[in-house]
């Protein structure tokens, strides 16, 4: 799939914004702080409706306005999509799909997929657990929208569960209501360290290829599900292990006032050629896995929806060496691209149309070619 055209009013820094786009790569260049990450930003609003920079509605609207628009027409494989947005201050967001109205905003999910690669994405590997569980999550919620619900329901449940065990711990009459807690948390809990098995599953070997081909086959990839509840043979093992953990933990869970163990203590391990390059790695060695995991999300999208995403490169090309780069736009030849950069020089032995070179400055956008 690729985007053909965006529409902003009052969007952050944009007054009113209307752009074609190229299939393959367009290119935003300017200083900092002009407005190109913006555009990037607001092509990421129509795929899922968050921000991938602010959880606060309010700062996409522009300072001295009190509602924003965002609009994209694209094509897709098989249909044309269009995505409008309405942000209103204090009022929640307005989301139409090919002019319908969505109920809920997680109904934009499963239609424009993009996937975003920034200079933080390439601390994905050293950062810490919560990081990549962000990663594991933001790339199932895309393919399957009910894995985003389990999420939020288990985030609402596992917020209930510790205010209750800070009750229990000073007042122990009402731990009489903590087996209805356990088990929602139980249920909507393997069902998203199941999703998430499969996805490591999937993206692992996905990773593996594209890490040796970076690497020219001299470094091996390795990328394995850590869970803090073992997975079992069945879905009822699962859930029984997952219930015996909870309760042979509830002394020490009292004690910390918060729950130990459960799918929010997961994490991703990393590893080149038997090594765990979170802690043992180089900076390079984490920033090629880094750069071959968001690669293999790409491909995993593909193959679970039939269509290519969107990949927004914002700030990332200067952070890489001639040669990633190459790779990069080489592997992708199949994927539309928006790039940011301060420096259009870092992008002169890249094939870029000139046309769709667009220049950033005090939030005008403009192309030599006019």
């Amino acid at each position: 799939m690729y985007l053909e055209s965006l529409k902003l009013i009052n969007f952050r820094n944009y007054n009113q914004l209307i752009l074609k786009f190229h299939p393959k790569i367009n290119v935003f260049v300017g200083q900092n702080a002009q407005g190109k990450t913006n555009i990037l930003e607001a092509i990421y609003l129509t795929s899922t409706a968050k921000s991938f920079r602010t959880s606060k509605d309010r700062e996409l609207i522009k300072f001295d306005k009190e509602r924003a628009y965002v609009k994209v027409e694209g094509k897709k494989r098989y249909t044309d999509t269009m995505v409008e947005l309405k942000l209103e201050e204090g009022k929640k967001k307005q989301i139409k799909l090919n002019g319908i109205t969505l109920n809920k905003n997680s109904e934009i999910l499963n239609n424009i997929y993009v996937v975003v690669f920034s200079p933080e994405d390439l601390k994905l590997i050293k950062e810490g657990p919560s990081e990549r569980r962000k990663f594991i999550n933001n790339e199932i919620s895309q393919m399957k929208p009910s894995y985003f619900h389990h999420l939020n329901g288990y985030q609402k449940v596992l917020m209930q569960r510790n205010n209750l065990i800070k009750k229990i711990y000073h007042n122990k009459k009402y731990i009489d209501t903590l087996d209805i807690w356990n088990e929602k948390l139980i249920e909507l809990g393997t069902k998203l360290m199941i999703e998430r098995s499969k996805f490591v599953t999937r993206i692992s070997p996905l990773s593996r290829l594209i890490h040796r081909k970076i690497t020219e086959n001299k470094e091996n990839l390795e990328v394995k599900y850590m869970s803090s509840i073992e997975l079992k043979n069945t879905v009822q093992e699962t859930v029984e292990n997952f219930r015996k953990i909870l309760k042979e933990s509830l002394d020490g869970d009292l004690k910390r006032g918060t729950t130990t163990f459960g799918p929010h203590r997961d994490d991703l391990g990393v590893f080149v050629n038997g090594i765990d390059i979170r802690n043992f790695g180089s900076q390079g060695q984490q920033r090629t896995a880094a750069l071959s995991l968001k690669l293999a999300e790409i491909e995993l999208i593909k193959g679970e929806t039939s269509e290519y995403p969107i990949l927004l490169l914002d700030d990332v090309m200067s952070e890489l060496d001639i040669n990633r780069q190459k790779f990069l736009i080489k592997a992708l030849k199949d994927v539309q691209i928006f790039i940011t950069t301060t420096e259009i020089n870092c992008l002169n032995e890249l094939s870029v149309n000139n046309e769709y070179i667009f220049h950033v400055k005090n939030a005008v956008v403009y192309n030599e070619s006019i």
